[in-house]
Parts: structure tokens; C-alpha cells; sequence
């Protein structure tokens, strides 16, 4: 058996660091697949993932029941070809056959309507202006089918609007998410992520955001004027008797002032 490579700076894929280090992309499926059966009563079959980038919920999505079907947006061609290279190493001809992998802008592209629009990960605060945000919100809404669900994910808390940095140890290599400038005046928030490796090496700015730090009153708002017709956020609950959060998130309509917070934003089109 050849001997895996320690991973350094040189060796290492950074889509790969971030997919085991950011993406719970078993989570998201599922969260996907358990709320559109709780909203509809059946299930979801079609999945359009905006700024997929290595689009690997799309990829999970098809895995998941011989049934589904997804079209993947991006505009960067570079990551659009790793995602293909990775959709090819590891689905089969008609699990690859099932999902659509298109060079477009998530804001004004078209595929054909589907039951789930999902833009997780912040991506969508690549719009920074209420105009923006509403148009790649009604672009969405055209691109459900009548009973469709937009999924989104948010960040906040206080914390969310310090410049600080937090690092996570992995076995081969250290996650470092770096908040690296926020302006509380526009609400415009700069983000690193880099990779620190076990013999020193680093991937500086492995990857760079340049996002506006959108609260959930105001996404609800711009989803409002996009046409939708019901928001709820769900939020993870505190375990009081392992003293951390749960593993599941939950509807709720007020929470606590949390230094940091994660929440999914599900928006229904009827």
C-alpha cells in the first residue's frame, strides 16, 4: 500500500481543507431533504445549489436517492472543472448523468424549476446592497416550483463584528478563520481562511471574502420583498446538560445574545 504524503503547503488542495474543515455538507442533505418533507408533505427531488463552488452538496444530493437531481451554479470556471473532476472520481455514470454542473451568476441564471434553492455557506453576502439582495432573491423565487423552499445559512453575534482570528486543530493540519477587517458604517466584513501544516508550512488567504454582514431582520425583509411568503429561522438550542450546543437547529423566534451564532433561514413560496 503506498504511503500518503504528509500533507504540507505544497502537497495539500485547499477545496479538500475546506471541505473537511467547512462543509457538513451530510448535514446539509439531510436538513435539506427532512424540512421540505416537513413543510410539503413529500419529497424533494430537485436541488438548484447557488455558488456551489466544488458543489458538494450537489454531488451528496444525487448520491442520496436514485430520485434526485441537481443543477450546480457558479461563476468561476476554475472551480467548476475541479468540481467535475471530483463529480467523476467518485459518482457513477447516472448519478454523474443527474446533476448539472453550469457556468452562470447565481443572481440571474435560469435552469429548469426545482423544489430547494439553496445558497449556504454566507455566499449570498457577496451582494452587498439591498437591490442586489433582492434581485438574486426574486431570481430565486422564479427558478421554484410552486411549492419551493430557498434555504440559506447566516452568521452573528457580537462577535461577528471584532477583528479576530480562531483556530481549529485538525490531525494533519490547523483551520484558521480569520475575521480580518468589519465596518461597522457599511457593515462590510473582510475574511480569511488560511492552513497551517504540522511541519510549518502555511496556505495564507487560502481563501478571501469580501462580504456585507447581513442581519436576519434584514434578510427576512429583502426575502419579503422578493415575494416569498412565509421566513423562520431555525437555531441551535443550548444542552444545558453537556453544557454546548445541539447538534440539531430548531424554529424559534427569539434566542439569546449569543457572542456567536449559526442559523438557517427557510423562506416558502407559498
Amino acid at each position: 500500500m503506498t504511503k500518503k504524503p504528509k500533507l504540507t503547503a505544497k502537497t495539500a488542495n485547499k477545496y479538500d481543507l475546506y471541505e473537511l474543515s467547512v462543509q457538513n455538507v451530510d448535514f446539509e442533505v439531510e436538513f435539506i431533504s427532512k424540512t421540505f418533507k416537513k413543510y410539503n408533505k413529500s419529497e424533494c427531488n430537485s436541488v438548484r445549489e447557488d455558488f456551489c463552488a466544488s458543489a458538494k452538496i450537489s454531488s451528496a444530493w444525487v448520491q442520496n436517492s436514485s430520485n434526485n437531481t441537481a443543477y450546480a451554479i457558479d461563476l468561476d470556471e476554475n472551480i467548476l472543472q475541479f468540481a467535475k473532476k471530483e463529480c467523476l472520481n467518485s459518482l457513477g455514470e447516472d448519478e454523474f448523468n443527474r446533476i448539472k454542473l453550469i457556468k452562470g451568476n447565481s443572481q440571474t441564471k435560469q435552469t429548469p424549476k426545482v423544489d430547494c434553492v439553496s445558497a449556504f455557506n454566507f455566499s449570498y453576502w457577496v451582494f452587498h446592497n439591498r437591490k442586489d439582495l433582492v434581485k438574486y432573491f426574486k431570481n430565486s423565487y422564479k427558478n421554484l416550483k410552486p411549492k419551493g423552499l430557498l434555504m440559506l445559512d447566516a452568521f452573528g453575534g457580537y462577535e461577528a463584528h471584532q477583528e479576530l482570528e480562531e483556530k481549529t486543530k485538525y490531525k494533519d493540519f490547523t483551520y484558521c478563520w480569520d475575521q480580518h477587517s468589519f465596518n461597522p458604517i457599511t457593515n462590510y466584513i473582510t475574511c480569511h481562511i488560511h492552513f497551517e501544516f504540522n511541519d510549518g508550512s502555511v496556505i495564507k488567504k487560502a481563501f478571501e471574502y469580501n462580504w456585507r454582514l447581513w442581519s436576519l431582520p434584514e434578510i427576512k425583509e429583502c426575502l419579503t420583498e422578493a415575494g416569498f411568503k412565509s421566513i423562520d429561522i431555525y437555531m441551535q438550542r443550548w444542552d444545558y446538560k453537556n453544557n454546548q450546543e445541539t447538534e440539531k437547529f430548531y424554529r424559534m423566534t427569539k434566542c439569546d445574545a449569543d457572542p456567536g451564532w449559526i442559523a438557517y433561514i427557510v423562506a416558502s413560496k407559498y
